[in-house]
């Protein structure tokens, strides 16, 4: 994924922290209902490919995503699909141009993040690549960051978080060798726990459900919530908004 950041959002020579930013439903709001058509997609796809039901469908789908983490895993595993073809007819056939836009709120806050802490920002997703260079191309965001983790639906096993070896490839693929100098925001909650206890530094677990922040007398925040099992260094925020208040030490005051 080739792209050309800003020329003021150039890192400095000192910059040493990697920023990794899961996409869907982090990098955009689930109401956008993009997470409902995608399992629309997905079901429709196990009813036509497997000539299932849509009752059977749905307990199929659920019972991959419980043991593989993806319904796609499941479906190469134990039927043999293409699982480029179904990138094709679900990822690839939903109608984001309908849902999503440039997003200048959003862009701003990621160009408040200070440069001279933050070496790189990068992608990390269990989408495939065109799925996730779609998103953020909509957004308006793609030109921030330097690159992009996604789930290889063209190998086998597929290598998806909250597995151990995705952040390990994260890692190896942005450049990054020390995992205090990781940051890492994703709404998965189990994405979030696997990547602490990988031993990424900050991690943050985007919740919409959570109550908003709210602004003291003076205009500031009170400050992130934090995570329900008091894992240290794991903050609860209820958007992507919010980020630069659950980490500041690596935004422009």
């Amino acid at each position: 994924m080739t792209i050309l950041p800003p020329a003021n959002f150039s890192p400095s020579e000192d910059a040493d922290i990697y920023f990794f930013f899961d996409i869907d439903n982090c990098l955009y709001s689930r109401s956008t209902l993009i997470l409902e058509m995608m399992q629309q997609q997905i079901r429709a796809y196990f009813c036509n490919t497997l000539s299932v039901t849509e009752d059977e469908a749905e307990e199929l789908h659920r019972t991959y995503y419980r043991e593989y983490g993806l319904a796609i895993e499941g479906l190469v595993r134990n039927h043999k699909i293409d699982p480029l073809d179904y990138n094709s007819k679900v990822d690839d056939a939903l109608p984001l141009e309908k849902v999503l836009s440039h997003d200048q709120r959003l862009r701003d806050m990621l160009l408040r993040l200070d440069r001279t802490k933050v070496k790189k920002l990068w992608l990390f997703t269990n989408a495939y690549v065109n799925h996730g260079k779609r998103c953020v191309e909509l957004l308006g965001i793609s030109d921030l960051f330097d690159g992009i983790t996604f789930c290889d639906y063209g190998s086998f096993p597929l290598v998806c978080k909250p597995k151990k070896e995705a952040y390990e490839s994260a890692m190896k693929q942005s450049g990054a060798t020390d995992k205090s100098k990781c940051y890492f925001v994703d709404d998965s909650g189990i994405n979030v726990e696997s990547a602490k206890d990988f031993g990424w530094e900050q991690v943050v677990h985007l919740k919409e459900d959570q109550p908003e922040f709210s602004r003291t007398a003076h205009g500031k925040y009170q400050g992130y919530v934090p995570h329900g099992d008091t894992k240290e260094n794991v903050h609860q925020i209820s958007s992507i908004y919010d980020l630069e208040f659950a980490v500041p030490e690596v935004f422009i005051s």
